[in-house]
């Protein structure tokens, strides 16, 4: 493919593969398993590829530090696997991971246990894309995202637990019994995820209730 090329195996890259990547300014490293896919495609003649084997679990590096997951629709269909590659990621002190996920008619019905996962579970950032042709537009958006400086970005913020205020908004309205009056409420005292996910049903009771209060208590235990 024009504008894409393969090469051994980068220096600095970890056994488990969540070690830090050298990338060329301008360029992304793509796991060798998108050559000649829809996505490699769409991102062509925009931005230069460079295709790497062993790249597991990451599929796109923006940058040395920040990298792609990308959640097919068969990947959801498919079930649960997909979150082993989520975790390593998080887990990784290394890297900062976003992911993509295709929401489709097909993968709808899975769309909200992923982001459930992604987003409450994991403090991930995570962005859904219609088509493969959607995503390459959104990942070239990225890297171009990737000139300004880190306070600038959207996407990558120096904590993990943090997220956009209106998609944080909108994740803590979506937990039973909070909706659009309470969630504002919520994140006045508890300001992410991460310090609402750890509050006890008497920190939460001021704010909401104490039937509210057990709901939300009881959603984040189960997430566990």
């Amino acid at each position: 493919m024009s504008g894409a090329r393969s090469r051994p195996p980068m220096e600095g890259n970890t056994p488990d593969g969540t070690g830090p990547m050298h990338v060329p300014f301008g360029h992304i490293v793509a796991n060798e398993k998108w050559r000649g896919s829809q996505l490699a495609q769409g991102m062509q003649g925009k931005i230069k590829l460079v295709f790497e084997d062993g790249l597991t679990p990451v599929d796109f590096y923006l940058s040395s530090r920040s990298c792609i997951l990308y959640v097919t629709e068969a990947d959801l269909v498919a079930g649960n696997g997909y979150r082993k590659r989520l975790v390593r990621v998080r887990n990784s002190s290394k890297l900062q991971g976003i992911v993509v996920v295709e929401k489709t008619q097909m993968s709808e019905q899975y769309f909200a246990a992923v982001q459930k996962f992604t987003v409450l579970d994991l403090g991930m950032v995570l962005l859904p894309v219609a088509s493969q042709t959607e995503a390459s537009c959104l990942i070239i958006q990225l890297v171009h995202e990737q000139t300004k400086e880190p306070s600038k970005n959207p996407f990558l913020r120096k904590k993990r637990a943090l997220i956009s205020e209106p998609a944080l908004l909108r994740t803590v309205q979506q937990i039973p019994g909070v909706g659009k009056v309470k969630a504002p409420l919520l994140l006045q005292r508890f300001p992410s995820i991460q310090q609402l996910s750890n509050a006890s049903i008497q920190e939460l009771e001021p704010v909401v209730g104490q039937s509210v209060a057990q709901h939300i208590h009881a959603f984040f235990t189960r997430a566990r």
